[in-house]
């Protein structure tokens, strides 16, 4: 169970729904509430799809490369670290608008539930590192079918989110964002370090 929970809350921070519901909106400027809804399931159906086969296969990847899951732990940790650094900072939020601003200058806006939405502002290093932690932890097939289940889990929360960005939007404000920000991306810190640490264990059988 501590396992599961901790898998929930790793990707729920890391997939980050409140941060992306502005972002949703920008990159949406335009659209109908219908189109709005065809691009936020394209894209969470996508970026599902995506963290679905680094849990399968991630793990076997690292094997064919000769990368123990130990070292992937202190990595993924450490990546993930630098991400909770730019939440508490507000640097990542920053870097998101921008891509997504790219996005539009570069009339990529039939496409725009692939590329930023999908990857890499869902589906980004950040998330598929810990996916392939978390798969790490959780080596039998019922883990990861449960695994699976919660990855869905996450991005159908994610696509509810999207649906009503404009609302999630107005009620936060730039405040409430400014604070939910920071205190998922301690939670995040956290877990990183948490990564690192078992990764140190792991690597050298402390």
């Amino acid at each position: 169970m501590d396992v599961l929970i901790n898998a929930l809350t790793t990707l729920l921070v890391t997939l980050d729904p409140p941060g992306l519901a502005p972002i949703f909106l920008g990159l949406t400027v335009g659209m109908s509430r219908e189109q709005r809804r065809q691009v936020a399931f394209r894209g969470t159906l996508i970026a599902f799809c995506i963290l679905a086969v680094f849990a399968l296969f991630g793990a076997s990847v690292l094997g064919i490369l000769g990368i123990s899951i130990g070292a992937f732990r202190i990595a993924g940790g450490l990546l993930l670290f630098w991400i909770a650094f730019e939440m508490v900072f507000e640097k990542r939020q920053e870097r998101k608008e921008k891509t997504s601003e790219a996005a539009i200058t570069k009339d990529h806006i039939h496409n725009i539930a692939v590329f930023p939405l999908a990857l890499p502002l869902v589906a980004g290093p950040g998330a598929i590192s810990a996916t392939i932690l978390l798969a790490g932890s959780m080596p039998s097939a019922i883990d990861r079918f449960q695994l699976i289940l919660i990855i869905a889990f996450c991005t159908l929360l994610l696509f509810a989110t999207l649906i009503i960005a404009e609302r999630i939007d107005r009620f936060l404000g730039v405040t409430g964002r400014a604070i939910l920000t920071r205190l998922l991306g301690v939670v995040l810190a956290a877990l990183a370090a948490q990564f690192v640490v078992d990764g140190i264990r792991s690597a050298f059988a402390i």
